[in-house]
């Protein structure tokens, strides 16, 4: 099976990642300042860093950002080869598309990590380096919701909440991937696996002995 065609989506969704965090940067006020609403208070284009892994998390390092920028490149590099794999095996077309959505997204979060510290000076004050150290730009801001849970529900109630994502398309991409494989799964794998089953030992392949066909002959 051809490669090429899933590593251009990976590509489109590198180019449509890089070109939206660009817009945002030189045309947006960092922080709540320059916040603009696009769908009522819901959902927002909302300038922010995210110097750390998912949801704001954070390898508390001097070292630990560098480590996660190099391992998220050895990620890319894994699940590249990793589809290359995939589509010699022949699998399922639909789980090769699925891993160009999560190699695209992987790939353009380590194009911020390892190069805007350099050319957008957005690195951490205090970073032993600007290489590898770039903060990710996320601006897809969903507002779901915020409140104060009751006191009577267990171990959670009396504190207040606030369900509000922040992403951009590579974040976005990559959960396409992951939850359509996991929701496809099935699918995608047993499949793959029914045509990988040999054929059943009552029929004969071609140019295989078989004394039970003799005998009937006979």
């Amino acid at each position: 099976m051809k490669t090429y065609k899933f590593y251009l989506l990976s590509l489109a969704i590198i180019v449509l990642d890089q070109a939206v965090k660009m817009l945002v940067h030189f045309n947006m006020e960092l922080g709540s300042a320059g916040q603009i609403r696009v769908f009522g208070d819901w959902f927002k284009l909302h300038y922010t860093l995210n110097p750390g892994m998912a949801f704001g998390l954070q390898i508390g390092s001097e070292y630990g950002k560098l480590f996660l920028s190099l391992f998220r490149l050895a990620a890319m590099i894994g699940i590249a080869l990793y589809l290359r794999v995939l589509a010699r095996k022949g699998v399922h077309e639909g789980l090769l598309w699925c891993t160009a959505l999560i190699l695209g997204g992987a790939i353009g979060n380590v194009i911020d990590s390892t190069f805007y510290g350099v050319f957008l000076h957005n690195a951490p004050e205090g970073s032993p380096t600007v290489w590898f150290h770039g903060q990710v730009i996320d601006m897809f801001y969903l507002d779901i919701w915020e409140g104060f849970v009751p006191e009577w529900i267990p171990f959670i109630g009396g504190e207040f909440y606030s369900l509000w994502p922040i992403f951009n398309v590579a974040d976005a991409s990559i959960f396409v991937g992951v939850f359509l494989i996991l929701l496809l799964q099935r699918k995608f794998f047993e499949e793959h696996n029914q045509s990988e089953t040999p054929a059943s030992e009552g029929t004969p392949t071609p140019g295989t002995y078989n004394p039970n066909t003799l005998t009937q002959n006979s």
